[in-house]
């Protein structure tokens, strides 16, 4: 029997009271990963709604027995993390581009030109469902009492990770982390802790990159009163204060060739002596270790002791880079979204499609930390008051530090209006003039792009 989870099917409410158009989502939506359920009215919707849990709703704006933004917004205010999309007629388009900014994930204008656009709008918005109750399944967890730190994301990679940290966690073995910076070392590091038997002990942590050889020797060993100028009393150092519970070296590769010999000789005789001190000490600790370099490359480079090598590297996790786990990308987004909002007191969001888009597009070079800090500043920096969305300009905009070419900084604003041209005019000679395979190509959704190629003359 398999042990792998069913998934659960998606659930969609489409309001219309075109015969055509149910029709129409009725054959998208049968053979998908979502089940649709179909109301013709204000009425019928309402009752749908207050009897099921719909991870995605479809709402005409004109019905016979009222306004489906109204409705919508009633819905919202319900349920405030609901996600919904607009099907407006071209003369609506300003009603619906108004409620976008006010939290609605995104409009469909009819007639429905291109089917492929409003499968992959449907798609975007069935994931930041996914995102929102995977974070909300996160925080229910926290708050039973699990003081257990949380990873983020379903990417197999991620899944990976999480399935060999459980796995280790229990197995008092040192432990290797590995991954570029801002990956999240120190959070796998902290969650082996939490599940080990050690976790009602100390963890402690050093920065090998931050100290010099003096401070972190006598950081790790400790010192008698005297040992050195400034010793003015004896002081334990954390191999010590780390007995019974968890060591985490963080930038091992950083350690000076004399402090690697020394910690070897501690690993190799499980004693140590303090600075200015004959007398040896043992301690029972568990050393986890991290680098944001491949550390095999630095024993071959003679950069890293070969024997300390074999000792630290018993079990060894690599965490991926962000780029290369791009499935986690929106989920940490609504997770960052969320708590940034709760620690400001703002109502900023939710993400719009075109802002998915760029972060899913985005390299971050700085991983999971960069991302952190780009929504925090953008929710620190969006304007109070209702709730409104993050769309394309507040994460462009966030990311002009970030955005670099040959080691130099472009400025967003200086080279935003010749980049959005040039790209409009490759993306229509690519698409061959078609706007709504152009819409497809590039994932802005085809009203949005005309608005774009009508700002320069290109429509």
């Amino acid at each position: 029997m398999s042990d792998q989870k069913t998934p659960i099917m998606q659930k969609i409410l489409v309001v219309d009271d075109d015969k055509y158009t149910r029709t129409l989502l009725d054959g998208i939506f049968r053979d998908g990963p979502a089940s649709a359920q179909f109301a013709c009215d204000v009425a019928e919707a309402r009752s749908l709604f207050a009897a099921n849990d719909f991870n995605l709703i479809i709402m005409d704006q004109r019905l016979p027995d009222g306004n489906g933004l109204d409705l919508l917004r009633e819905m919202r205010a319900e349920r405030p993390q609901q996600v919904a999309i607009l099907i407006t007629g071209y003369a609506d388009v300003h009603d619906a581009v108004r409620a976008v900014r006010e939290g609605l994930f995104d409009y469909l204008t009819k007639p429905f030109d291109n089917i492929e656009e409003l499968e992959a709008v449907t798609e975007k918005a069935l994931e930041l469902d996914r995102a929102y109750r995977e974070i909300n399944s996160l925080r229910e967890s926290l708050l039973s009492g699990d003081d257990v730190p949380i990873h983020i994301g379903h990417s197999a990679a991620m899944l990976a990770l999480q399935n060999k940290i459980n796995q280790v966690a229990p197995l008092d073995v040192t432990v290797l982390i590995e991954g570029e910076s801002g990956t999240g070392k120190e959070l796998a590091a902290r969650s082996i802790f939490a599940r080990s038997p050690r976790s009602k002990e100390r963890f402690l942590e050093v920065n090998c990159g931050a100290l010099s050889e003096q401070l972190l020797e006598s950081t790790l060993f400790g010192y008698e009163k005297g040992a050195f100028t400034g010793a003015t009393k004896t002081t334990p150092g954390y191999l010590e204060e780390a007995d019974g519970g968890t060591l985490f070296l963080d930038e091992i590769t950083d350690m000076s060739p004399k402090l690697q010999s020394s910690l070897l000789r501690v690993l190799q005789e499980h004693t140590f002596t303090r600075l200015g001190s004959a007398q040896a000490s043992s301690s029972d600790f568990r050393l986890l270790c991290a680098t944001n370099k491949r550390l095999s490359d630095e024993v071959k480079a003679g950069n890293f002791r070969e024997d300390l090598f074999y000792r630290i590297n018993v079990v060894a996790l690599e965490l991926l880079p962000l780029r290369e786990r791009v499935e986690d990308i929106v989920p940490l987004a609504v997770h960052f979204l969320e708590h940034f909002n709760s620690k400001f007191s703002k109502e900023v969001g939710p993400l719009t499609p075109e802002a998915l888009h760029l972060l899913e597009r985005f390299p971050w070079p700085g991983n999971v930390r960069q991302l952190q800090h780009t929504i925090e500043r953008v929710v620190a920096l969006h304007a109070g008051g209702p709730v409104s969305s993050v769309d394309l300009d507040d994460i462009s905009e966030e990311l002009i530090d970030d955005e670099t070419v040959d080691g130099a900084v472009i400025s967003y604003q200086k080279e935003r209006e010749t980049f959005e041209r040039d790209y409009l005019a490759r993306l229509l000679e690519k698409a061959e003039g078609n706007v709504s395979e152009a819409a497809r190509l590039s994932g802005i959704p085809r009203q949005n792009l005309y608005v774009r190629m009508k700002r320069w003359g290109m429509s």
